[in-house]
């Protein structure tokens, strides 16, 4: 099979015909829910999801999600308002950031923060980074507390104890999240949604019992190029196109290549690819405009980042079998 940057093309309407008649079936028909909800980021994944719900089960049967906290941009929840409008469906936004102080997302999260820059204030905008080059390195990832002070970024070194402490309090932001999509399901009888994409699905860049829980997850087998253009054909508002994803996680803005992704997803799609078709890093590289070397680089982290996070995707250890409910499955 011959690599090319073309690899990634497809008919988008018969991806969308086809896309939308499974999730049809799954909703209603496996599921036997009413509808679906989708909690709208103001990201392309969830937007891509929404507009593909409307597509495939009507605006009347979604009901989407606006879930700010303290740390969100103003931009997510404007976007997703848009959108929401745009498909014509029902949706209401709450702020959960009452609910992550309460629970000591932020107190936990600060702490952990101040042990590396004891001077650190919450009104600080700050965010986590892996160091900087990892296609010319060999180095272990390791990660650091970016603060802005008087208008500069100043730089600290994480002690694992601190950046464990950091990923276990923000982790609070998903799964309180995830938990109002479920009150609202369950309230409408609707199925809640998952909205990885590829890349992250593959790569374990989610929560467990967060983002990671869903009754269905439509767009998982698309890469995150392809997520923006099905996006475009099923009419995403051009705010959202063209929004480069962020986690929206922490105040300073922070990619996904900064905190977790070896490249930028448009060459980490391909590269993927390349790698789940058995395509050498020597065949790769021309097209690419990488050596061969970091091209191994990108697969190796590739291959690291599945077995680190495979628990992710694994049910819950039985110590002893329970035979009578081996055999269930939804059908």
């Amino acid at each position: 099979m011959k690599f090319s940057k073309q690899v990634l093309e497809l008919d988008w309407e018969a991806k969308a015909a086809s896309l939308s008649d499974g999730l049809k079936e799954a909703v209603l028909k496996k599921l036997r829910k009413r509808g679906l909800v989708v909690a709208v980021s103001g990201g392309i994944d969830s937007a891509c999801v929404a507009a593909l719900a409307v597509r495939a089960l009507g605006p009347d049967r979604v009901f989407g999600l606006l879930l700010p906290e303290r740390d969100s941009s103003g931009l997510s929840s404007k976007l997703g308002r848009e959108l929401c409008e745009k498909l014509g469906i029902q949706y209401t936004l709450h702020d959960i950031a009452p609910v992550l102080e309460a629970a000591g997302c932020y107190s936990q999260r600060d702490a952990a923060v101040r042990s590396v820059f004891p001077e650190f204030q919450p009104d600080m905008k700050w965010k986590i980074v892996m160091h900087g080059d990892r296609l010319n390195t060999d180095a272990l990832n390791v990660f650091y507390v970016v603060v802005q002070v008087d208008g500069q970024e100043q730089r600290f070194r994480l002690t694992p104890q601190a950046y464990v402490q950091i990923v276990a309090a923000t982790n609070f932001k998903q799964r309180v999240r995830k938990m109002m999509e479920y009150f609202h399901a369950d309230r409408l009888n609707f199925a809640a949604s998952g909205t990885p994409n590829r890349l992250e699905y593959d790569q374990g860049f989610f929560v467990k019992l967060g983002d990671g829980s869903a009754d269905v997850k439509p767009i998982a087998s698309l890469y995150k190029t392809q997520t923006y253009k099905l996006a475009r054909h099923l009419g995403v508002i051009d705010g959202i196109l063209n929004r480069e994803p962020t986690t929206d996680t922490f105040s300073l803005e922070q990619s996904q290549e900064d905190f977790y992704f070896s490249v930028h997803y448009s060459q980490l799609d391909l590269i993927l690819w390349a790698k789940n078709h058995g395509i050498t890093p020597e065949e790769v590289s021309p097209e690419m405009g990488l050596t061969p070397q970091q091209i191994q680089r990108v697969y190796d982290d590739i291959d690291q980042k599945r077995r680190t996070t495979a628990y992710l995707h694994a049910q819950p250890l039985l110590l002893e079998e329970v035979s009578e409910l081996k055999p269930f499955k939804i059908s």
